[in-house]
């Protein structure tokens, strides 16, 4: 993670990350990842860890780099889903007083102007949708970044 975001307009609304391998060895490929994904100015991040089955200190790390960048941006960071074991995991480490966790529903349940779905958008306003990004590697194979 290299600079943070600078206060601008944000060009889209929300995005959404699955995340299903998040400690040391991939941090470095997972923190490429975030700071692509920062690069668009999000206004909503949610980070999605169902399909994840451990986190550590290096990966909450990152996590509090993601919001802290974010705050600085007047955007937001939502953890979603982890499973029990996560869960006990961010909140001894206290994660679930520093930014949402929600377990069960999506953060447009929360939202009040009620945007489009995922998935859908009207002429003149910016789609909304969901990607799984693999933290391996880029989809085409190739790496995302180097060590950190």
């Amino acid at each position: 993670m290299t600079t943070p975001l600078a206060h601008r307009e944000c060009s889209i609304p929300l995005v959404e990350v699955t995340v299903t391998e998040f400690d040391l060895a991939c941090l470095s490929t997972t923190g490429a990842v975030f700071d692509q994904l920062l690069a668009l100015r999000p206004a909503q991040v949610v980070v999605d860890l169902s399909g994840c089955r451990h986190v550590d200190a290096a990966a909450i790390g990152l996590l509090l780099d993601v919001h802290r960048r974010l705050t600085r941006a007047d955007a937001e960071l939502t953890v979603r889903d982890p499973n029990p074991r996560i869960w006990r995991i961010l909140r001894s480490a206290r994660l679930d007083q520093v930014l949402p966790i929600v377990v069960g529903r999506t953060p447009e349940a929360d939202r009040p102007d009620r945007s489009p779905a995922p998935g859908s958008y009207r002429a003149g306003q910016t789609p909304v949708g969901r990607a799984a990004v693999p933290v391996r590697g880029l989809p085409d194979g190739t790496s995302a970044g180097g060590p950190r």
